[in-house]
């Protein structure tokens, strides 16, 4: 609901030349309850004999896996691992956009939609498995909204693991924001606030149109990617949860997440709610609006840490050296 209001009034009405053409909603509810049917009645121990499967009779068990949970509603196409080494040059390091804790980005072009995609190549010694996948396949495929990034298709060859997204030609908010060049002109104040009030439009689907609510966890600046008209999408749901459900006030999880970005009582805990996001849409708005990164260490030690600094600065006279447009 915090978002929510965000969005629809409040500081945003202040902005009102920022404010996006309202959003066609789609009723998510049937298709969130299947996330949830998946989610309640797969186990670890169903996934455990997979590796023993054969690579075409995995790729079919996926496949069906998805169709049979997505029930008809999965536009997602499944590519093969030919089709996206083609795609991708044999996933180059030319093609490379960047990496993180899932796994590598590759800039791709599938020939036959003459579509420039991003694919992401999931680390294959990293925690997420195959029940995370599926989940996230179902989450992309099923949750749409028009700050969302789309997912393309997917690849489940072998031990591949791949997601395909739309390609987003000016790539992340934190490109824009924190890593500019010398000749690189920064963000004005209008697309600053035009790019909050999307990936607070975003935020605001997950928690109160999705049904059971979506927990995205790793709200960041380089999870904001922008459109050739700088809209903003989030990305990477790879650490997304599905948010309490009848009359539970929370979700008890290891906590997962980046640095700075975290809701303290979250980290303290482990007891995940929306509000964790809402946090972390916070700390992100502090960094739109100040242009310094949330953690950076090569600042004065007091500097540091910018939501700290900036409830020192509170109590200070020095505002004026905080905007930095």
């Amino acid at each position: 609901m915090i978002l929510g209001r965000l969005a629809k009034r409040g500081w945003m009405n202040c902005f009102s030349c920022c404010m996006p053409v309202e959003d066609s909603i789609h009723n998510s509810s049937l298709e969130n309850s299947i996330i949830q049917q998946y989610k309640d009645t797969k186990s670890p121990a169903q996934f455990a004999n997979i590796s023993l499967k054969t690579d075409s009779s995995r790729r079919r068990y996926i496949a069906s896996e998805i169709e049979k949970f997505g029930k008809g509603n999965i536009a997602a196409q499944a590519f093969t691992f030919r089709e996206l080494c083609l795609a991708t040059q044999n996933f180059d390091c030319e093609c490379l956009l960047g990496s993180g804790g899932f796994g590598k980005v590759y800039k791709g072009h599938i020939k036959s939609k003459n579509m420039d995609v991003a694919v992401k190549q999931l680390d294959r010694n990293g925690f997420q498995g195959t029940k995370e996948f599926l989940v996230e396949v179902l989450l992309l495929s099923l949750l749409r909204h028009s700050n969302l990034v789309n997912l393309i298709g997917y690849c489940s060859d072998g031990d591949q693991r791949i997601l395909v997204y739309e390609f987003m030609p000016n790539g992340s908010l934190e490109g824009h924001l924190l890593e500019l060049g010398p000749d690189n002109k920064p963000l004005d104040w209008d697309m600053r606030m035009k790019i909050a009030v999307g990936a607070a439009k975003g935020l605001a689907y997950l928690h109160e149109t999705a049904n059971p609510p979506v927990i995205y966890r790793d709200f960041k600046s380089s999870n904001i990617l922008l459109d050739d008209n700088f809209n903003p999408k989030l990305s990477d749901f790879g650490l997304a949860k599905l948010g309490p459900t009848g009359g539970r006030t929370h979700v008890s999880t290891r906590v997962m997440g980046t640095y700075g970005y975290c809701a303290p009582d979250y980290a303290c805990t482990g007891k995940l709610t929306v509000k964790s996001d809402v946090y972390s849409f916070g700390v992100v708005f502090l960094e739109i609006i100040t242009g310094r990164r949330v953690i950076d260490s090569s600042r004065p030690s007091e500097e540091q840490n910018l939501v700290k600094w900036i409830h020192c600065w509170e109590r200070t006279t020095r505002r004026r050296h905080c905007i930095k447009l």
